[in-house]
């Protein structure tokens, strides 16, 4: 992804030209501009195809005060800045009386600069941290979702599409079909897919693509949610990416794949003639993780429902460690090397804004290298059959239990604030801190079916 377009010129670059190209050959009618919130929810202005050639060179302006964690009232006027190597076709939009296309926007304040609250800004400025570094950032996550029934009125239940469980195939894996239709559809938009499956849980689905850019990971992940819920919708079913829809089955995460490359393409964490295949660079990088795991929780793990996952029992990562061996380490690290030698991140789940998570792990491993961090040694045994007592004896340290404590660990760090930037490091914690605050006033069917005749 180029800076280019974050300050508009008023002339055409060739990748704008390109655009415009697209645009006449693809008989597009309408653009829309998309960004996120800060929560990560996709807000988009929708603009006739005529008015591209200004988007591109000008800008659109609109109301940042009307945008959850943006900016107050008197500071209102903002501008889209359309990144045209994100310009995609929506395939279920067209009808064949035109259809429409998706540019991904940056946010720029009325002066032309960059605006330091934008989620993608947020990102950019922690890659160019990287770069200056020396390296470039690789990510690949596997968004996994559930595909729920609609009931008479059109609303979204809890019930299950199908009654699969991991790998199952048709009759058991109804949503197959589904399935293909969402890979064709993300394939038609520029994916390349690699792998997808049936997932534990009733209901419950994985589509993995191929890695890619850091900031152009955060890119597809918040297309590929819109193209997995539009799909759906199709089909008259519910897509959701709630980290726990369900009680007492396994809920949906976002497992998230990383390397670094150095300057001359080389993958700065492989390294042949060590056990694990991995570079000193690496386990630094892993040190800072481990050392920011708390922190980048709140970011990773943004909602109240986030930590009704991150329980023993269901294969999410709870404990602060890493394994090559086992799934119940916060870090896992694969059976690869040269190229491919990377490490996984168990914890992240669909509900993050892809942006300001990919932003505070990525800041979070720097932070290691730029400290010599030490990850300690694997954890071969499954933590999950620890007691408290061995957990100490191996200096094993769990992730917050729930959203209040995360957002208390996140304010504690400057390293993780830090890369949220001054703005975002304000808002993200208010936003939080009052969405907890909502939930503890809150009485659940749960509590009412335990006390209410008891009492």
């Amino acid at each position: 992804m180029t800076d280019e377009h974050t300050t508009p010129d008023g002339g055409l670059s060739a990748d704008d030209q390109a655009v415009l190209d697209r645009i006449d050959e693809e008989d597009i009618d309408f653009l829309r501009l998309q960004f996120t919130d800060i929560l990560g929810v996709v807000k988009n202005v929708s603009i006739p195809a005529h008015q591209a050639e200004k988007a591109l060179t000008e800008g659109i302006y609109f109301d940042g005060s009307s945008i959850e964690g943006f900016v107050r009232i008197q500071e209102s006027d903002m501008r889209l800045i359309p990144d045209p190597e994100t310009f995609a076709v929506l395939p279920w939009r067209n009808d064949g009386d035109g259809g429409a296309a998706r540019l991904v926007c940056d946010i720029v304040d009325t002066d032309g600069e960059p605006f330091i609250g934008g989620p993608r800004q947020v990102l950019k400025s922690v890659l160019a941290e990287a770069e200056e570094m020396g390296y470039s950032v690789s990510i690949g996550p596997e968004p996994e979702f559930f595909l729920f029934e609609k009931d008479d009125e059109g609303n979204a239940t809890t019930i299950p599409h199908d009654n699969g469980g991991y790998f199952d195939l048709a009759p058991k894996d109804l949503a197959s079909d589904v399935r293909k239709e969402i890979i064709f559809t993300l394939e038609k938009m520029g994916f390349e897919i690699e792998a997808s499956h049936h997932e534990v849980a009733e209901g419950q689905h994985e589509i993995n693509f191929k890695y890619d850019d850091a900031l152009s990971t955060a890119d597809n992940i918040v297309t590929f949610r819109a193209v997995v819920r539009a799909v759906a919708e199709q089909h008259d079913l519910h897509a959701t990416f709630m980290p726990k829809p369900i009680a007492e089955i396994n809920g949906s995460g976002m497992h998230t794949h990383i390397s670094l490359f150095d300057e001359d393409g080389n993958n700065a964490f492989a390294d042949d003639a060590d056990e694990f295949n991995l570079s000193e660079t690496a386990y630094q990088f892993m040190g800072g993780l481990l050392n920011h795991a708390p922190a980048f929780t709140a970011v990773t793990n943004p909602t109240v429902n986030s930590y009704k996952r991150l329980v023993p029992g269901y294969e999410a990562p709870i404990y602060v460690a890493w394994s090559d061996t086992n799934r119940s380490a916060l870090i896992r690290v694969p059976d690869a090397a040269g190229v491919s030698a990377r490490f996984e991140v168990r914890s992240p789940d669909p509900s993050c804004n892809p942006y300001l998570a990919l932003a505070t792990l990525i800041a979070s491993g720097l932070d290691g290298i730029k400290n010599d961090a030490d990850p300690g040694d694997p954890v071969r045994e499954d933590i999950y059959e620890f007691d408290e007592q061995k957990r100490e004896e191996y200096g094993i340290e769990t992730l917050p239990p729930n959203l209040g404590r995360a957002v208390e660990a996140l304010e504690d760090d400057d390293v993780v604030l830090d890369a949220l930037g001054p703005h975002t490091a304000e808002k993200f914690p208010e936003a939080k801190n009052q969405e907890f605050s909502e939930y503890l006033t809150q009485v659940s069917q749960w509590e009412e079916d335990r006390y209410l005749e008891t009492f």
